[in-house]
């Protein structure tokens, strides 16, 4: 007698077929995605093929497709053959399509920009200076050959002439990539990938994709509002960002957080003017504390009598204002400057002058909340580290495949469905997040 659990005869026929529902569990993410999908209203959404044409062969819904991708990204599935192989033989997915299988070239997907590929007028500048140099040397090489004819100069000869064509061929390439360069207004220009630009990175080489931009609600973990930019940096995406936010959550008040790279005082001051309380760390970028004198924080402003009072006790009084790129800025100092006994730490200058902003009290206020709440950037960390890292553990080494902005936004939307998706499965339950899709 065996003492082993056996499986079926695979060609044992049954009377009565298994229903392909009975595999599927009633607490499976795939039921909340098939809900999820079916309640939209895709026309309107803008998807094209909604409505199928009158003549031709017919398409796939995208219904269907948008089932697919979402459970590719539910799965950590976004190679577009993966796809197309477990849409054949994974049981989840037959039960979600209806057991149609679309092909890889319906499944499509792209590979991102390298950085060899994207070009700015430093790197064009460096790689020109680069070709020059190459040219010089192989030039130099050629006299010293021929200063020693020989059977062997003579072969190193031949090479060296095709290296230094090779060269100037290059070098007319570059040429003609610094003329486009010049007639693009944004400055750089990728080859792979039209829409990635080169981003600011704490990598010396960098990084040549696009930035992603998330507003997280530090209950619960969600996403909730996202967007794709091909801007390599932060500092004018907090207020377009807290704004998206406040207008998902339908509320009059809101508190953002943000890491230092967001600080920007006109941000600052329209999330204060729409009722977001925004808590964003200063740059430590003071190139006096840099040289060991003493910066714009060790000056103490009085509003009450328009003054700043300096750490060796002066008063600097206002002197006069002017407009400088967009902002009214007021000059402040003091007439004891050039007889202070510490001037040594403050200046080198005649006098030390302060500037303030016309708002700067949006930002003193800000920074007064911050002192207040030592803790706000351990939750910043907390919030918005959680959603990124799992997103990013689900992409591995590949990152974004798709290419050009609308792509990559299509990409990035679909990772942060997948992702909401499974945060509101685990707190609310299959059967509330169902009941609360059809309601």
């Amino acid at each position: 007698m065996k003492r082993f659990i056996e499986g079926e005869n695979r060609t044992q026929i049954t009377l009565l077929p298994e229903c392909l529902d009975d595999y599927i569990s009633e607490d499976n993410p795939i039921r909340a995605v098939e809900v999820f999908i079916d309640e939209l209203d895709l026309g309107t959404l803008g998807f094209a093929g909604a409505t199928p044409a009158a003549t031709g062969r017919p398409s796939y819904h995208p219904a269907v497709l948008l089932k697919l991708y979402l459970y590719g990204y539910l799965n950590r599935i976004q190679s577009r053959r993966r796809l197309e192989r477990e849409a054949q033989r994974n049981v989840e997915l037959m039960w979600l399509t209806g057991r149609l299988s679309p092909d890889f070239k319906t499944i499509a997907f792209k590979a991102v920009n390298a950085h060899d590929r994207n070009f700015t007028q430093a790197k064009l500048d460096k790689r020109i200076q680069e070709v020059e140099h190459s040219i010089d040397r192989y030039l130099a090489a050629m006299e010293t050959a021929d200063r020693n004819p020989s059977d062997v100069t003579e072969t190193k000869t031949t090479h060296l002439h095709k290296k230094i064509e090779h060269l100037k061929q290059q070098m007319q390439d570059l040429k003609a990539m610094q003329t486009r360069l010049n007639e693009t207004p944004s400055g750089q220009i990728s080859l792979t990938d039209p829409d990635a630009r080169a981003m600011a990175t704490s990598t010396s080489r960098g990084l040549v994709g696009y930035n992603v931009q998330t507003a997280v609600d530090a209950r619960h973990h969600l996403i909730v509002a996202h967007e794709v930019t091909n801007v390599g940096s932060d500092r004018r995406q907090l207020v377009k960002m807290a704004k998206q936010a406040q207008a998902v959550l339908e509320t009059p008040e809101l508190q953002v957080v943000a890491d230092r790279g967001y600080f920007n005082g006109d941000d600052i001051l329209a999330c204060d003017e729409a009722g977001i309380t925004a808590y964003v760390p200063k740059p430590m970028t003071s190139e006096a504390r840099a040289q060991g004198r003493f910066d714009k924080a060790d000056f103490v402003y009085d509003p009450d009598t328009n003054t700043y009072r300096c750490p060796a006790g002066s008063q600097l009084i206002r002197r006069f204002a002017r407009v400088e790129a967009g902002h009214l800025i007021h000059r402040y100092w003091s007439s004891d400057c050039p007889h202070c006994a510490i001037k040594e730490k403050c200046t080198p200058s005649e006098n030390r002058r302060v500037s303030r902003w016309e708002h700067e009290a949006v930002l003193e206020a800000m920074q007064g909340r911050l002192d207040r709440s030592p803790g706000m950037m351990r939750i910043r960390r907390q919030t918005v580290e959680h959603p990124f890292g799992t997103i990013k553990f689900w992409m591995g080494a590949r990152h974004f495949l798709m290419r050009t902005l609308g792509h990559v936004q299509t990409e990035m939307s679909l990772h942060v469905l997948a992702y909401n998706l499974k945060r509101m499965i685990k707190i609310v339950g299959m059967g509330t997040l169902k009941a609360a899709m059809r309601a």
